[in-house]
């Protein structure tokens, strides 16, 4: 059993194999949102501030932060929308980024242990991220491509993780702390790609015994009910042994598919927390013992004897 420990200054969320699948917020990204990309650049964090309470309040176990907007100030922005999510929550956060100094800019202001996202394969990218890692003690996210790209064979995929996590462990990383994105493609483009992911998922946990993450969303792009699609492969992941995911907890569908699933893999003791989300609140008029109202069942009862 692998359990990766993630926590900001109050509060600790464990990723892991025997353990209820963990959803990260994915909302708190300026890529594709320009509206969002231009409040941040300018200064304004109101719609972060709201994006992070309303994905919390969905069931958001983490945040992913990242903060990605052309020709800004990538560094400071991320490091201030960081503060201020922490300032406004207690969940931990993913610290996303593309540029090692927006990353070590994030790690610096962080209070607790963060999952940084993320590392790749390429060898300048391992010399530059991993020490960062090791410095603050935190948690990775380690890609499965490399200067060759993304390989569409999932074998190939699994060399390049398994070579993170050895390289890793040079800079006295365990294995414990790298949470593996197995790349989850386009399954409109690729019609084999969910069954890659299984497979590959599989893999990682019972051979490298490493917890898995991916972008969700990436396997219905350009397919109609995108959230149905997504919802599917949640479930089916789930299956095959990954543990979280960065997705949209806004959307119903999603949601119900991990919690489902966490019931159907015996992670959800009484299925209390589908109960919780999903009961319905009792009718009005009902009685605490949940019977009804209590004149119409005894009038029934009469009418069926006296017939």
């Amino acid at each position: 059993m692998t359990d990766t420990v993630i926590s900001s200054a109050t509060k600790e969320v464990v990723i892991g194999f025997d353990r209820p699948f963990v959803i990260i917020g994915e909302r708190i990204n300026p890529t594709g949102r320009k509206i969002l990309a231009a409040e941040m650049a300018a200064g304004d964090f109101s719609r972060v501030e709201a994006d992070a309470r309303a994905q919390v309040e969905a069931g958001a176990q983490m945040l992913d932060v990242n903060a990605g907007i052309p020709l800004a100030d990538e560094p400071a922005i991320l490091a201030k929308a960081i503060q201020l999510v922490q300032s406004i929550t207690d969940v931990p956060l993913a610290i996303d980024s593309s540029i090692v100094a927006a990353l070590e800019a994030g790690l610096a202001v962080y209070k607790g242990k963060p999952l940084v996202n993320s590392v790749t394969g390429e060898e300048d990218r391992l010399e530059t991220v991993l020490p960062l890692i090791k410095k603050y003690g935190a948690a990775v996210v380690a890609i499965s491509n490399d200067e060759t790209g993304i390989s569409e064979d999932p074998d190939v995929r699994f060399l390049v993780a398994k070579k993170i996590v050895e390289r890793a462990r040079d800079h006295g990383i365990p294995y414990s702390d790298i949470v593996v994105d197995p790349l989850v493609m386009p399954i409109g483009a690729i019609n084999k790609a969910g069954v890659q992911v299984m497979r590959l998922v599989h893999r990682l946990r019972t051979e490298l015994k490493v917890n898995t993450t991916c972008g969700a969303s990436n396997v219905s792009f350009g397919l109609p009910n995108r959230h149905g699609v997504n919802a599917a492969f949640l479930t089916m992941a789930i299956g095959s042994g990954m543990t979280s995911a960065i997705t949209n907890p806004l959307h119903v569908e999603t949601m119900a598919a991990v919690l489902g699933a966490d019931v159907m893999m015996g992670h959800d003791p009484d299925c209390a927390r589908w109960i919780k989300r999903f009961r319905e609140p009792p009718p009005a008029g009902s009685t605490p013992g949940g019977e009804g109202p209590r004149g119409r069942r005894e009038g029934g009862a009469r009418r069926r004897q006296a017939t």
